[in-house]
């Protein structure tokens, strides 16, 4: 794959007064509380000075975002706003009329964009199953179906499909897409020309979920919002919009899995958490763009897996004690060392070069990737191993090495071995937090493949590796 350029300057940690050793404590605070990193780079005074990628992820690969996209539509939001075709009063049933279900409650009415982008809409939980359930075929008629349980503007309520309503009303009052106008207002201006989204079965972009970026053009936007909406010469995003998004609109209690860190609850602005010491973009899984603008500080994660709150708060307790003093030319010498270095390791076992299996594949098993009864078959071939998973599936798998294909559009890239009589592969869905652990018995002629996380828009391997991914809006 192709290199892309550079969207920032490089640096050492020590020349721009970070400790290399904090950084390291960083890494190890991450990895004892088993947060998956699939990359990581820190940002200071405007140069990327710490940058690493788990193999087999890489520095030139888009990752998807999950959450975090919500963050790039909150600066569509700003864009209409500040083109005069949108204001934070406007309420939802006038720019989107021909979405207003008959029976729509008086508090439905009355909701705003302001509502919508601070998710204080009156949902105490997620609407968007429910949404989706009432309304297969119009998500933002769903989304004004489901019952109001408190007053609009009293309380913060995490609701992917506030943010959904959000996109088509920027594609309403601006006549483009969500992906043009970002790409045409922020993307090519910043040099991002590899944005790629997943989209509804429409075609629109999800909106609150779906943005596929590298590591690099995430630190970029967080880059983008700490110089407050400029890049380079050009102010690509109002100031007064990025500190308004940035802020404080509404408390927030706890996550939707009842967790209480002090990041968690320090608030959210218009599709931004707010943290102890700045603020951030914030996805699934750990996928985080977090923000410290009296540090000067920008820290960009992409993960697989990991306790909430587990990155901010190491970040707070290990890299921001470590800012201004930066310690010794030997200790980044070191650092950059493990950077390069970090990776994930092939599965360990034997080539066995000759053998082939052929089995079902047993979807009784927890978080199966694959439909119940599907053939699988293991083939021999130069180094490494041919996988048919099903009727479409045909996926390269190296041994000690890993291979890429791209059966239905997206790449995966696999590596396998021989374990006894069974063999077993990692399939990472490159572009994703995710892979699948696929172990086939020879004996037993049964196979399982199981996602390590499933993905929340469906657990089928097939869908994922489809480029754009296009499903229902499930995302919880």
């Amino acid at each position: 794959m192709p290199s892309q350029r550079a969207l920032l300057p490089r640096s050492t940690p020590a020349a721009a007064g970070v400790s290399s050793r904090a950084v390291a404590a960083l890494l190890d605070r991450l990895e004892a509380r088993s947060v998956e990193c699939h990359s990581i780079m820190v940002v200071r005074h405007g140069h990327v000075v710490a940058e690493g990628w788990w193999a087999p992820y890489s520095a030139e690969r888009p990752h998807l975002l999950y959450s975090l996209t919500k963050s790039f539509t909150s600066v569509a939001v700003g864009l209409a706003i500040t083109d005069g075709l949108l204001s934070l009063n406007d309420r939802v049933v006038d720019v989107l009329p021909d979405h207003v279900p008959a029976d729509i409650s008086e508090q439905g009415r009355r909701l705003t964009v302001h509502h919508l982008l601070s998710m204080t809409t009156g949902h105490t939980t997620d609407s968007l199953d429910e949404a989706w359930r009432l309304e297969p075929g119009d998500l933002t008629k769903g989304f004004l179906r489901v019952p109001f349980t408190e007053a609009e503007g009293t309380l913060h309520g995490y609701d992917n499909a506030t943010t959904y309503v959000l996109a088509r009303m920027v594609e309403r009052v601006t006549g483009r897409s969500l992906p043009e106008l970002l790409d045409e207002r922020l993307f090519q201006p910043m040099g991002i020309d590899h944005a790629e989204w997943d989209r509804v079965a429409s075609g629109a972009a999800f909106g609150f979920h779906g943005l596929h970026l590298t590591t690099e053009a995430v630190a970029a936007f967080g880059e983008l919002l700490l110089r407050e909406g400029i890049w380079g010469d050009r102010q690509l995003v109002p100031a007064e919009w990025v500190r308004l998004a940035t802020s404080r609109h509404i408390e927030t209690l706890q996550l939707a899995d009842g967790s209480r860190d002090a990041d968690s609850i320090a608030g959210y602005g218009y599709q931004f958490w707010m943290s102890r010491d700045g603020y951030r973009g914030d996805g699934a899984y750990g996928q985080l763009c977090l923000v410290y603008p009296e540090h000067d500080l920008v820290v960009a994660v992409t993960a697989g897996d990991g306790p909430s709150g587990a990155t901010p708060g190491a970040v707070w307790d290990c890299l921001l004690p470590g800012l201004d003093d930066p310690g010794s030319t030997r200790d980044d010498e070191v650092l950059a060392d493990r950077l390069r270095q970090l990776s994930f390791a092939p599965v360990p076992g034997l080539a066995a070069p000759q053998r082939s299996v052929k089995a079902k594949l047993d979807a009784s098993a927890e978080n199966s990737a694959l439909p119940d009864g599907s053939t699988v078959v293991v083939d021999p071939v130069d180094g490494g191993w041919l996988l048919r998973l099903g009727s479409s599936l045909d996926v390269a798998a190296g041994h000690g090495e890993w291979r890429e294909s791209s059966p239905l559009g997206r790449p995966v890239v696999a590596a396998g071995t021989w374990q006894g009589n069974a063999f077993v592969a990692d399939l990472y869905v490159i572009t994703t937090p995710h892979r699948v652990r696929l172990v086939v018995d020879a004996d037993a002629g049964t196979a399982a493949a199981t996602w390590s996380t499933v993905p929340l828009t469906s657990p089928s391997l097939a869908l994922h590796l489809r480029a754009p991914l296009m499903t229902r809006p499930d995302v919880a």
